[in-house]
């Protein structure tokens, strides 16, 4: 077999059948609420939910703790975001619209990332898993990607530069464990991410707006 094929297909050799099958899952409507997201439509969130949902199961089944924890967080927030998104004005105007953050809300964004990494860490410890380098990799992820589908729910610009880079750490990240399919999915994110911020950016530049 080939380099590409062993890892993509190795991994998965001794793999339960049904955890292929839901990962695979999971890969497609990740993709598509990403797609979604892009596109400012708010079926980024009912398709969010299911491979976040899926997501969550599988990596409580591998004990990734900070990836299940990420991922348990993304199914709240896509509830929250699907309301946020879909709310509108008496004259049926959206009321939340692409913006940027404010100093007010760049310091929650600090205080959430900090406090997700406290949690994170927090939960690893209580279930008495075993910290390794990364782990610890995954903690920073899980607070670059909270803070992230926060400013994503209230449509804000920073939410992409977030994405990117809380992708280009997974790519790699997933490959290492052996996630094939989650890696291609986080490496197809990354190209998604820097789309939807150009999307985004003009849409603000059409409409600019004050918060």
């Amino acid at each position: 077999m080939s380099p590409i094929f062993d890892f993509f297909i190795g991994p998965y050799e001794d793999r339960e059948l049904s955890l292929v099958i839901l990962e695979a899952t999971a890969f497609f409507f990740g993709i598509a609420s990403v797609v979604y997201a892009k596109m400012e439509d708010i079926m980024v969130y009912p398709t969010g939910l299911v491979a976040t949902a899926i997501t969550t199961y599988i990596f409580f089944v591998d004990r990734l703790l900070g990836d299940m924890m990420m991922n348990f967080y993304f199914s709240i927030m896509s509830i929250y975001g699907w309301w946020n998104w879909a709310r509108r004005k008496q004259d049926r105007e959206f009321i939340v619209k692409i913006s940027r953050t404010n100093t007010k809300e760049k310091w929650i964004g600090v205080a959430l990332f900090s406090i997700t990494l406290l949690v994170t860490f927090g939960v690893y410890k209580a279930f008495g898993a075993e910290i390794k380098t990364t782990n610890y990799v995954d903690i920073v992820t899980s607070g670059i990607f909270f803070t992230a589908m926060w400013y994503m729910a209230n449509k804000k610009l920073e939410s992409w530069t977030l994405w990117i880079l809380g992708d280009l750490i997974t790519v790699p990240l997933y490959a290492y464990r052996g996630w094939g399919m989650f890696s291609l999915q986080y490496l197809i994110f990354t190209v998604l991410a820097i789309q939807g911020y150009v999307a985004w950016k003009k849409d603000l530049g059409r409409s600019p707006q004050t918060s």
